[in-house]
């Protein structure tokens, strides 16, 4: 068998590096949130140039939180150590066994205007399973991806689903380890008071709350390991500000905003970034400037291991707790 271990090189540290990585994300949130229709008089998503968000786009309630769930997806599989290790944590919490982690972004747009499963299907094998915390061999995720994209339109769909896993359709992104195989459904919001528990979720992935604790913790009423973000000098300060100059940017038709509306050197010169590329299609700017983001932050570490069978085991799953038990 083969393992694949990933650590993190290097810390985030230049400001216009780290800022530029978390634009990304955001843009590619921005580009989805529009509306359909809008986008298919464009010319489909690939069609969309940066210049023209500021006459596709209008701003809606939920736009920040679907950045959100791309920034968190993006930071994960990028090894951003500030989101990376807390969200492992939570992995552990819910049981989950590996050392790969990796996120898989289920992305069902919650405007009712685009129903995306990204690439988790490519990515998923037969074997993906998914922990659910209670009695009983775990799920083929795979096998239930369409129909728990189908029950995110459908109440019918969503009753056909096996209890377990009936609420399956709020997941944002399904968090693991590739190494094993095996994935816990999870909740992304931007707003604390939003996060939800439901059958089949196991983590919840919110920003840290002023007077609150940002502790990786289990809230029983929830049946949820709450995974808080940091703000101050962390991932979550990152985000807003590149949050305020994606909208800026978008205000100032797709142009560096003048000082007193963007007045961080750090965010104008990213903005500068993005105007200099303005009469291209959004995802290929995405693609493009990925090179100036932070770079390279995994190296992977590769080895051929020896499978032993142990005498009176086998590799049936028949009972995932849903926390260890001496947590309380």
């Amino acid at each position: 068998m083969r393992i694949r271990q990933e650590r993190q090189l290097h810390a985030v540290a230049d400001e216009v590096l780290a800022l530029t990585a978390v634009v990304r994300p955001i843009l590619t949130g921005v580009l989805y949130a529009l509306k359909a229709d809008v986008v298919a008089e464009a010319g489909g998503y690939e069609g969309v140039k940066l210049k023209m968000l500021p006459r596709l786009y209008r701003a809606g309630d939920g736009d920040c939180g679907i950045c959100f769930e791309y920034a968190v997806h993006e930071a994960m599989n990028s090894g951003d150590g500030r989101v990376l290790q807390r969200i492992s944590d939570a992995a552990k919490l819910c049981n989950v066994p590996g050392k790969a982690p990796k996120s898989l972004l289920f992305g069902l747009e919650k405007s009712g205007t685009q129903q995306i499963i990204d690439s988790a299907d490519e990515l998923l094998t037969d074997d993906s399973r998914l922990l659910y915390g209670t009695r009983g061999q775990p799920a083929k995720l795979r096998r239930h991806l369409n129909m728990i994209a189908g029950a995110f339109r459908n109440r019918q769909t969503r009753l056909a689903l096996p209890y377990s896993i009936r609420g399956l359709w709020k997941a944002d992104l399904f968090v693991g380890f590739s190494d094993t195989d095996r994935w816990v459904a999870t909740s992304v919001k931007i707003n604390p008071t939003q996060l939800e528990g439901a059958a089949g979720l196991r983590i919840g992935i919110v920003p840290t709350r002023s007077g609150k604790t940002d502790r990786v913790r289990i809230d029983e009423s929830k049946n949820l390991v709450i995974c808080p973000l940091h703000h101050d000098g962390d991932f979550m300060q990152i985000f807003y500000e590149g949050w305020r100059t994606v909208q800026a940017f978008i205000e100032a038709d797709a142009k560096v905003p003048k000082e007193i509306d963007l007045a961080s050197p750090v965010q104008r010169e990213v903005a500068r970034i993005l105007q200099e590329r303005r009469e291209f299609p959004l995802i290929e700017v995405v693609e493009a400037i990925k090179k100036f983001g932070q770079p390279e932050l995994l190296t992977t570490d590769d080895k051929q291991v020896a499978l032993q069978t142990i005498k009176g085991q086998t590799n049936t799953e028949m009972f995932v707790a849903p926390f260890p038990m001496d947590v309380k």
